[in-house]
Formats: C-alpha cells, structure tokens, sequence
C-alpha cells in the first residue's frame, strides 16, 4: 500500500522492517539518512513504536510523520491524522512539518504519557491479556481492572516543582502530555497554567491508596470518562516537576512506562516540557518556524 501510493503520486521512499528489539537502531540510522537527504521518516505502529522513532528524529532534527497501526492511536488522532492506513498514507503525500509538543522522563522522549507505580503494571498486564485474547480496546479495559483491583504498592514520592515541594503517597503517578487521552478519561485538571496539556503544559493524576470498593467506583467514573470525579484522584498541570522515590535499600532503579513501554531508570526522575519540539507531518497550516525541516519528497 506504501510503495503503490508513492508511485502513484511519482514519489519515491525507502521501506524498512525490523524486529521489534532492532527499532531504536534502525529509527536512528533512518533519521540521519533523513537529515542528510533532506527528507523525513514515517513511523508506522502503534503510540510505543511512534515513541521510539520519535526519540531519533527529535535527536537528529528531521521531520517524522505517522502511519497509526495500534490499538489507541492517541498520538495520531490528537493531530487529525486519519487511523485509516491509505488516508493517513494521502494525508502524508501533501503534508508540511509543524512544531509539536513533545516531553522528557529523565533523557527519554515521550509523546503521549509517563508513568510510575500502577499504570506500569497495568501496561504488562495488558500486554499479556492482548497476547491471550486479542488486541482490542474491550480486552485493554478489563487488563485494568484486573490490575487495579489487585494494586496495593504505595509509592512514597517527595515531588518537587519549582518552589513547590510536597511529600506524598501514592499508587501510582501519571504524567499526561495529551489532551485527548486525558479527555477521555475525564480527567483534565484545572486550567492554572498557559496552554494546555500537550499544547503549553502537562497533566499529573495522582491516585491515593483507596480500598476495594472505592477501587471499583474508581474504575466505572474511568469508564464512563467521568475519573476526576471520582474519589482518591488528584489532578493538576506543570511545566517541570522532580520526583524522588522512597526506594527499598539498595535498589537505585524505579520501574516507568513511557508511551505504552515499561523501563527501569534511576532515581530521581525528572519530568519536563521539552523546550525543542518535534517536527510532525501535517496536513494544514504552515511550518512553525523558517528552520522547520522540509517535508519528504
């Protein structure tokens, strides 16, 4: 479908497949042919694999576009790229680069959310659901619940942001640069700060250790996209804000997801609005700035 849509249009790119453990490495080699051809890379996947090529090409400065082949798409469909593989690939042919908003989680480049505690173990449990029963949105749901209903680890986090220092309890942190996500939650926080998530700023949803019931009430507010309503949520936006881990003895290391994949890294974590943006292939509007990288060919 990639390859008849550019001839059809005169157009010529390269196609590359790799196994999953080879992405980093071939998102990186395809960014800097990318820069050195003056030209762009197109990721195809879901959020995660959108993430790692995001990370090279933000590196090397080209412009990235997106075919959308996951289960969410969040990325995709905040930017009004089409989850239709040929109208997405349309979409491409004619589109300019413009400025996005993209974040950090130490050195680690995120587009849509970051987390630590539950929502880590949420993304295996789901992971392994979908590898059971299939990838759909129904089975992503009841891997949460399942997840949820057994969470107990409290996550003791010292957080800092700017003068702003507090001390908390916690299972789990989120960490949402996506509007559209945290729409369909329910769960924007109060507007105090310029912009909006994804577009200026981030979201942070904490949830408090509740008990079972609680748990469940919980999960049907989330379900009905009503979950800062419900009890035991803490919301709230930021531009930088430095989480320090209770950690057990010897342990330097604080389990994350970025995007869909779960990591390890090393405390403290440090979680920001990026000031360099990403340059993504759109299909209106006029590049953000003169120094915008030029569209693919």
């Amino acid at each position: 479908m990639i390859e008849a849509a550019l001839a059809a249009r005169g157009r010529t790119g390269e196609l590359l497949t790799c196994r999953p453990e080879e992405l980093a490495r071939v998102a990186t080699e395809a960014a800097a042919t990318a820069v050195a051809r003056g030209t762009s890379v197109i990721a195809v996947g879901g959020d995660g694999s959108l993430n790692t090529v995001a990370q090279a090409a933000h590196a090397a400065g080209c412009a990235m576009g997106v075919l959308p082949y996951g289960t969410f798409n969040y990325f995709a469909r905040t930017h009004a790229i089409p989850t239709e593989p040929a109208a997405a690939m349309r979409l491409l042919l004619d589109a300019r680069p413009m400025p996005v908003q993209v974040a950090a989680i130490n050195d680690r480049v995120f587009l849509v959310n970051a987390s630590l505690g539950a929502y880590p173990e949420l993304l295996q449990d789901r992971e392994a659901y979908k590898a059971r029963f299939g990838r759909s949105r129904c089975v992503a749901f009841v891997a949460a619940c399942a997840t949820l209903l057994r969470a107990q680890r409290r996550l003791r986090l010292h957080i800092e942001m700017g003068a702003t220092v507090r001390d908390v309890q916690t299972l789990t942190l989120f960490v949402g640069n996506n509007r559209l996500q945290l729409q369909q939650f329910g769960a924007e926080p109060q507007d105090t700060l310029a912009g909006t998530p994804g577009d200026g700023s981030m979201a942070a949803l904490m949830l408090r250790p509740i008990g079972t019931l609680s748990m469940i009430g919980l999960m049907l507010h989330g379900a009905m996209g009503r979950l800062g309503e419900a009890a035991g949520v803490e919301s709230f936006e930021f531009h930088h804000m430095v989480v320090k881990p209770t950690l057990a003895p010897g342990r330097r290391e604080v389990v994350v997801a970025c995007d869909g994949e779960v990591a390890r890294m090393h405390a403290p974590i440090d979680i920001r609005v990026l000031d360099k943006p990403l340059y993504l292939l759109q299909a209106t509007g006029e590049a953000g700035s003169a120094d915008a990288p030029e569209a693919a060919p």
